[in-house]
């Protein structure tokens, strides 16, 4: 369409603002651990080695019980509605975030978690179902790419945030703090969200705008659900599913375990990775938008939308490769391997914007929570493996021998390789994204 933004209208925009930030607290609450781990450790007086053992079983709780929630997320997001399901789940973990602060030790970190991880599988369903409801497939990637940024914005906060409360009133409150904001997004949720057919604030003209796409089948509202058994015999949701298993655990170890590996490798300070960690996080921010802002221009120059889908996908898919070189290039200058891993988180989140995409892209608007929900299970359980088999045992191996740089080397190499293995996977699937009918 050439209508400009001004005769359309933007009100959909200001839905992606509240998904951005609803997105930004769900990563404040998960990532805060990570950057209390030497406060946690003084705490609770773990040795070195129990200390790694002990945030791999508090990271592992947290991702079984994602995964798990996923099982019920989407479904649940599908039959409440976008307003209802999002708020509920905002609302629930925010809840479990305060509640860390009454830990006293791993096992209450261990139930900590296991709220936090149930509750906040909700994030991605309700996103990407409140995307696929205010987008035209077109905007889809970079209204993603947008809110999905919010996990960047989260993650560059709480290192410039979390060690300073924990260092000036305690640890307890860095958890509270961030529980707090949940409540704030609540409020603006309920005063700003409805579907686009019963949003007073929405023009005429931009409810077209969004319904007005020929690929897309303009559905009448309805709450059916679809059932697992029936979206799990398409290709499509198995796309979806490997390319989350292959690439959603990456993300995760850079979460909630680089600032370990910026201590041990160069041997800084709690206080010291707060800026390292926050550039890698802003570069992040910048490929969330840019992933969603390549298909959008391919599109408007009529690529099919699935071959701008995946070409752009295959082109963060190399960008990540570099992150191979990280810490030789660290032992020229840090700051070299603060900016090939940026690139890699970067390249993560441009990926990141385009395969949620595909969900909408090749499912009709009542089953995107449901697919989202499949694939965040199928991701987490990814997480789940990449727990036991690198952190559990090949980084407690490594760090018995007094070797621990050797083992993120092979964590490196597993990074670089994920994406390339995950968009052939994808491509042999679903050449063509064909859109499913259920």
């Amino acid at each position: 369409m050439n209508q400009t933004n001004a005769a359309i209208g933007k009100y959909r925009w200001t839905i992606c603002s509240l998904v951005f930030f609803a997105t930004t607290v769900n990563y404040l609450d998960r990532n805060v651990i990570s950057y209390l781990r030497p406060f946690l450790a003084e705490a609770f007086h773990w040795t070195p080695e129990q200390e790694v053992i002990d945030y791999s079983n508090i990271e592992l709780a947290f991702k079984i019980a994602y995964a798990l929630g996923m099982l019920v997320a989407g479904g649940i997001i599908d039959k409440l509605g976008t307003k209802i399901g999002y708020a509920i789940a905002t609302g629930l973990w925010s809840l479990a975030a305060v509640g860390h602060a009454f830990a006293t030790g791993t096992g209450g970190f261990l139930i900590a978690r296991i709220f936090l991880g149930i509750t906040e599988a909700g994030n991605f369903p309700a996103a990407i179902k409140a995307t696929a409801e205010w987008f035209p497939q077109k905007e889809r990637a970079l209204a993603t790419g947008i809110f999905n940024s919010g996990s960047n914005i989260g993650a560059i906060i709480v290192p410039l945030s979390v060690p300073f409360i924990a260092e000036n009133y305690g640890w307890q409150w860095a958890f509270i703090a961030t529980g707090i904001i949940g409540f704030v997004w609540l409020a603006l949720w309920f005063v700003l969200y409805e579907v686009p057919e019963k949003q007073k604030r929405l023009s005429q003209a931009e409810l077209e705008y969004i319904n007005a796409d020929k690929t897309d089948v303009i559905e009448a509202e309805d709450n059916e659900k679809v059932s697992w058994f029936k979206l799990l015999s398409f290709r499509q949701t198995w796309a979806f599913a490997i390319g989350k298993l292959l690439t959603d655990p990456v993300w995760w170890f850079y979460l909630f375990w680089l600032p370990d590996f910026l201590m041990k490798e160069y041997k800084l300070s709690a206080t010291e990775i707060i800026w390292p960690c926050a550039l890698v996080y802003v570069i992040g921010s910048v490929g969330s938008i840019f992933g969603g802002w390549l298909p959008l221009k391919l599109i408007e120059k009529n690529w099919p939308a699935y071959k701008a889908r995946k070409t752009s996908m295959l082109i963060y898919a190399f960008a990540v490769l570099p992150v191979l070189f990280s810490q030789y290039l660290g032992t020229i200058n840090i700051w070299w391997a603060i900016l090939v891993i940026g690139l890699a988180v970067s390249a993560h989140q441009a990926w990141s914007a385009n395969i949620f995409t595909t969900v909408s892209d090749m499912f009709p608007k009542k089953a995107t929570a449901s697919v989202t929900g499949i694939g965040g299970m199928f991701g987490a359980l990814g997480g789940i493996l990449l727990t036991l088999l690198v952190q559990k045992n090949m980084f407690v191996y490594y760090t018995k021998i007094g070797k621990i740089e050797t083992g993120y080397f092979i964590m490196f190499c597993i990074c670089g390789a994920a994406y390339l293995l995950a968009w052939l996977i994808m491509h042999i699937l679903v050449p063509r994204m064909k859109k499913v009918e259920v």
